[in-house]
Order: C-alpha cells, then structure tokens, then sequence
C-alpha cells in the first residue's frame, strides 16, 4: 500500500471520519493517497484476513480503463456518465477518452465529498469534465443536475458507467430499479458497462460479503443470472460477454485465475 497518505484531521467541519468510505478504501487497495486511518484500517482487513483478495480492485480497474478505450476507439460515443466513480487515480475516465478523442464529456458522480474536492481540483481546467456530489440512488437528482444537463445530451448515444458500484446496493434499495432508470433514458447505440462482485456460491465470496455488510452495512454477491437480468431484452451484451474481469477484452488474458480473480465480472452491452 502507499507509505504516505494524506492527514488525518478532518478536511473540514462536520466531516464524518469515524467510519470508512468505500471511494477512500478502493483508493488505498489501488496504491493511492487519497485516504485515512479508518479507511486503511478497513482495507488491512482485505489485505490481510483475506490475501489476495486486493485483486479484484486492481482487475477491476484494469477492465474499466479497457471498457472506456474500446467504446471511444470503436463508437461515435463521446459523452460518459461515470456512476460511483470514487476518487480520481491513474487513467480517469476522462483521460483515457481524452487521450482518443479530446471532445469527449465525462460526468463523475460519487456521493464522497472528498471525491468533489479532489475532483473539482483535477478538473478545475478541463471544460469537457465535472464531477457531482451525488447518491447513486436518487438518481433523478443526477439526471436533472445542472452539471449532468450542461455536458450529456440524452438525446444521443451515451455511455453508462457502473463499475464496481451496484453491489454496493443492497437489494431492498432496488439495484434492479437504478439500472432501470437510465437503461430508460438513454438512445439506441449507447453502451452501458458494469462490473460486479461475481457469486459462486462459493466460501470467498461469502467470507468477503460478510466483512462489507459487517463494516459498511452494504456488499451484495450477485450471481451471473442475476446480473444478466439488470439488462433485460433491450440490450445486446457485446462479446465476451459476462466473464471475469481479468478476462474481459484483455489482450494477455492470464491462463489461469486466482480464486479471488473470479469473483469480479464485467460486461458491455448497447442498447437496441
């Protein structure tokens, strides 16, 4: 992990330093210092009950940055709502779409105030970028902001980014129904990528499961079928379809996976 992090005194009143974040602690598993003791306290968890196990974020990471490079290098798409971003790291959204195609528009979203602040600050020059203070699951409150309506256009092919947050929802918040809305209100053409924690029904996945709802009260494994189900008829899922994230469109794919490798999938699909 990284030896310097930032202090940890509050970065203003009232912030809430006592329990850690999931943007923070992806940011620590990734090598990053965006973070605090609570955070770091909770990744050690991962990292040392659970060996290994940091490699879902890094695969996960990876297939993204895989996912934003094909839809700019292979689409006309060139506006991107990143849902749950977490804090900015090597290979943004932005920069990635940016390096292919300087006009692309990328809205964050995270409901992390750090993740606005150092987003605000890394974006400060960038006209095509912003990044909103926002819950994934009051989605209208996203749709509607006047930052989301000052860069997308729903009135073309946009592309959806849910990586690595739908299993941060629990069931009784209604996953299925947050997909749903923006499945809803996007044009024919665009793509939605997800990545998700992969259930084998199998020990790891519960043992993992089971320190997120222990620390965070939220962490749900879905199965394949359940996470196929989010796209319903209205979709093509593009090749390779749902496999795990080390896989998806990697071109030195590893020959064999860890068994925490196969508990990350990813897909693409574009709507018909």
């Amino acid at each position: 992990m990284a030896d310097e992090q930032v202090p940890d005194t509050p970065p203003y009143p009232g912030f809430d330093m006592t329990r850690p974040s999931i943007a923070r602690t992806y940011d620590y598993l990734l090598g990053g210092k965006d973070n605090f003791a609570v955070d770091r306290a909770f990744g050690d968890r991962f990292v040392h009950e659970l060996p290994g196990s940091p490699v879902i974020a890094t695969d996960n990471r990876a297939a993204l940055i895989r996912a934003v490079r094909e839809i700019v290098a292979t689409t006309g798409i060139r506006q991107f709502v990143d849902l749950g971003s977490g804090l900015p790291t090597a290979d943004n959204v932005h920069q990635v779409a940016q390096r292919y195609a300087p006009e692309t528009k990328v809205v964050y979203v995270d409901n992390d105030p750090i993740v606005l602040a150092h987003g605000q600050a890394l974006l400060a020059e960038n006209d095509h970028t912003t990044v909103i203070q926002a819950d994934l699951r009051e989605p209208k409150a996203i749709y509607d902001h006047e930052g989301t309506r000052r860069l997308i256009s729903f009135d073309e092919p946009v592309a959806v980014i849910f990586s690595a947050i739908l299993h941060h929802v629990n069931d009784d918040e209604d996953p299925h129904g947050l997909f749903r809305f923006w499945a809803d209100r996007i044009v024919p053409g665009s793509h939605v990528f997800v990545s998700h924690f992969r259930s084998e029904n199998d020990p790891r996945s519960a043992e993992i499961e089971a320190v997120l709802q222990g620390s965070l009260g939220r962490g749900r494994w879905r199965t394949e079928a359940e996470i196929r189900a989010l796209f319903g008829d209205d979709f093509t899922i593009l090749d390779p379809g749902l496999v795990p994230a080390a896989r998806w469109r990697n071109p030195e794919p590893p020959d064999e996976l860890g068994d925490y490798q196969r508990l990350i999938a990813a897909v693409l699909a574009v709507k018909k």
